[in-house]
């Protein structure tokens, strides 16, 4: 597991102002990896460590708008709070897999704006304690992880390895 997301969990961050909400029992679902490590969600969108992957970061979403469920989104903690910096909460990187540039820059614009209203104070916090900047390009970065991703370490309990 990432040092940097271990170091994160000692600090006690409101991991829920980044959208990072802890694991409750309600939010088990059969869709979700076995080999997964939450380490947060949102909704149903779990956010984990897969076994096999090192300290990559997975979105596993049953309700995704794309045919996978589970997809990478950050190389390693340090990159995925990077990533949350530059586009205010986990809403948005999430989303990356099934937008284009365009969708995903009116959708940034949007939940920056609008929508989320990100608590600026919580993610200067983040920036300051792990000497972190925002991603530069957070759509070409998870466009890049995602092209030709093999998932074929990802395991599904067998009720829904078919599905």
């Amino acid at each position: 597991m990432d040092s940097l997301y271990e170091q994160f969990q000692k600090m006690g961050f409101d991991s829920e102002s980044l959208c990072l909400e802890p694991e409750c029992s309600e939010r088990r679902n059969e869709a979700y990896p076995i080999n997964a490590k939450a380490i947060g969600y949102e909704g149903s969108i779990q956010y984990c460590f897969i076994e096999g992957y090192g300290n990559m970061i997975f979105a596993a979403n049953p309700d995704s708008a794309v045919h996978q469920k589970v997809y990478p989104l950050a190389r390693n903690f340090y990159d995925f709070m990077r990533l949350i910096l530059a586009c205010g909460s986990t809403t948005p990187v999430e989303q990356i897999v099934w937008m284009d540039r365009k969708k995903f820059q009116d959708f940034v614009s949007y939940e920056l704006e609008v929508e989320s209203k990100p608590d600026r104070e919580h993610l200067n916090k983040l920036a300051d304690a792990f000497h972190l900047s925002p991603m530069e390009d957070p759509f070409f970065y998870v466009k890049r992880i995602q092209k030709n991703f093999d998932d074929s370490q990802i395991q599904f309990s067998p009720e829904t390895a078919g599905s």
